[in-house]
């Protein structure tokens, strides 16, 4: 007898349909009789079947310990189960827990309890906050996390990854963590996190002065009770005002206004997002992603020995090429900082300004006038592309790279880069926050490019989308289900169920989601099973039991041992790139867009 292989799609259909028949109600789509029921029902299935596993995987097995951790690994080998190790250059080998780069994992335990009505997820997650608070909480009030900073499961102690210093620095970016959760558990201690945060990293209120990094074992400080002089951007500091790491100052103060109604966390957030704002070029309104600049303290010995404390990058590498503009790390726009201004920032900024109501008006007409002078400046409609420039309006497209620097090598050409997901998401919100035609723009541009259809003239009107699609990117998901929320445009509805499909076919590999099949350590962090939560609970008409999606994701850097004994600072997503096919890490690259910090 010939054998029959099903497609992808056959296949999901009757694992969906099998999947809803052995479902308890709480799973179940709202309607059994919609033809859609069954991949609705095993889409959920699929993300409770994944937390699972990271409950079981992932969970604090520590042996011969009387101490009770509720603590996550960060990432498991989905074939063997081990859980991720970081390597210091000694060979010192501890379990990597960071739990700044696990909130959007305590976001879909939140989620899935809403969804499922199972009490657990919301209860694990609630464990973890506490036992953060209880037991790695300084003084001072800074929790023992952040991008050089991870909790050893087996001491359940704070270390530092640049060498298991202790001293290593606190930092977070892009991380906004879940402060309505932290603070349901604990209001006390939410509260002395947030003014111990602010106190870490601004170095001298008076003049706004911030840093990515902050000092552990401060005492608490006076919180709001500063003078403060409004600076004209551009000084000069010890400390880099990088955007990425100003965004979660900001969300903090106004995220601690909104649950405690505390004027001088609003005020300061406020005044600290105005210091950008500042820092945009006066004529083009573009940038910024600084508002400061590196103060000089030594001289560079060498162009690929790129640390602040030689000076401002920008002005080093760029500068002499463009005689009579203002060349600054706070006047680059390349993707990196495209990224964080106009998709991060705009995505908080928007959300903080819905929050606060009137209160936060202000925040959302700065964002709407400088997500309209990026489209104005950089924006390539008919290749949807953005040009790398300068904040002044300069275009850099074509520009070969002079010299080595901390943006790129020697002989690098700098090239318009596509306009991604990232980008539709806060654009598509933009406009349905704001109305301006030209946000729009973007967001139906990309959708085009990303094999979506058109999403219409303006939401829900002359829809044309593709719900033939191959795209599986869960930016592309949360966009359209705004989209859906505000209209209520059944093809719109549609597509989400096409993009999810895509993602569990794509993603979902060995009970975990990771960019391929063969890929060796999944991140517990993956945003794909918090898309497809936000979409069942869109089918469901409950989006309110799925936490708004801020695209917060953290980030590491520390300095590892690699399996040839070589050692070196590694950072982003490095740990979970090695796949079966190419299992060795990848070797040091240099990204003429991505403007990393100096660690």
């Amino acid at each position: 007898m010939p054998t029959t292989r099903l497609s992808a799609a056959r296949l999901f259909l009757f694992l969906g349909i099998a999947v809803l028949a052995a479902l308890p109600l709480s799973l179940r789509a709202a309607d059994p009789l919609d033809p859609n029921a069954a991949q609705d029902a095993a889409r959920l299935q699929v993300v409770v079947d994944y937390a699972g596993h990271v409950l079981k995987d992932a969970a604090d097995h520590t042996p011969n310990r009387t101490e009770y951790s509720p603590l996550f690994a960060g990432g498991v080998n989905v074939y063997t189960k081990e859980q991720l190790k970081w390597i210091f250059p000694s060979g010192r080998e501890l379990t990597w827990t960071d739990f700044t780069i696990q909130q959007n994992w305590m976001r879909i335990l939140a989620a899935l309890t809403n969804l499922t009505g199972d009490p657990k997820y919301k209860a694990i997650a609630k464990e973890n906050y506490a036992f953060y608070f209880e037991s790695l909480q300084d003084a001072g009030g800074l929790l023992q996390w952040g991008g050089h900073r991870f909790v050893d499961m087996i001491t359940l102690r704070g270390v530092g990854m640049r060498d298991g210093d202790p001293s290593s620095p606190h930092e977070l970016k892009n991380v906004y963590p879940y402060y309505e959760m932290m603070y349901e558990v604990n209001p006390p201690a939410t509260v002395k996190y947030i003014t111990a945060f602010w106190n870490a990293h601004v170095f001298n209120w008076k003049t706004m002065e911030i840093s990515r990094h902050g000092e552990y074992g401060h005492e608490p400080g006076a919180n709001w009770s500063h003078p403060f002089d409004d600076p004209k951007p551009y000084f000069d500091t010890k400390g880099l005002s990088f955007l990425d790491a100003g965004t979660d100052l900001i969300y903090s103060g106004a995220m601690l206004y909104k649950l405690t109604g505390d004027p001088g966390a609003l005020l300061w957030a406020k005044r600290l997002s105005a210091q950008y704002v500042k820092a945009r070029d006066p004529k083009t309104h573009l940038g910024a992603y600084q508002y400061t600049q590196p103060r000089k303290t030594d001289e560079q010995p060498d162009d690929s020995i790129t640390q602040s404390w030689f000076g401002d990058r920008a002005k080093r590498q760029y500068g002499p090429d463009f005689p009579g503009h203002l060349v600054l790390e706070a006047t680059i726009l390349f993707r990196q900082q495209a990224m964080t201004i106009y998709s991060d920032d705009a995505l908080m900024e928007l959300q903080i300004g819905q929050a606060l109501g009137d209160a936060g008006k202000d925040m959302i007409e700065t964002t709407r006038q400088g997500m309209d002078a990026f489209v104005n400046y950089a924006y390539i409609p008919e290749k949807n592309q953005f040009r790398p420039m300068l904040t002044d309006g300069t275009d850099l497209s074509g520009f070969v790279t002079k010299r080595n620097g901390y943006y790129a090598r020697k002989g690098t050409v700098l090239e318009p880069y596509r306009a991604t997901p990232e980008f539709m998401i806060s654009y598509a919100r933009g406009f349905l926050v704001t109305g301006d035609p030209l946000l729009w723009k973007v967001a139906r541009g990309i959708a085009k490019d990303y094999n979506l259809g058109d999403i219409g003239e303006t939401p829900g009107r002359n829809v044309q989308v593709n719900l033939g699609t191959d795209n599986a990117n869960a930016y592309a998901l949360f966009s359209i289900l705004d989209l859906y929320e505000r209209t209520k445009g059944s093809d719109y509805l549609q597509l989400a169920r096409a993009i999810g499909n895509n993602i569990v076919k794509t993603y979902y590999h060995h009970g975990y989601f990771t960019p391929h099949e063969d890929t060796i350590f999944a991140n517990i962090n993956a945003i794909q099973p918090y898309a497809l939560l936000a979409l069942d609970a869109a089918i469901k008409g409950t989006p309110e039991k799925v936490p708004y999606f801020l695209n917060g994701f953290g980030f590491y850097s520390g300095f590892y041992r690699f399996p040839d004994y070589s050692s070196r600072q590694i950072d982003s997503d490095l740990l979970f790139q090695p796949r079966k096919s190419s299992p060795d890490l990848p070797g040091p690259r240099h990204n003429a867009n991505a403007a990393k910090a100096d660690e």
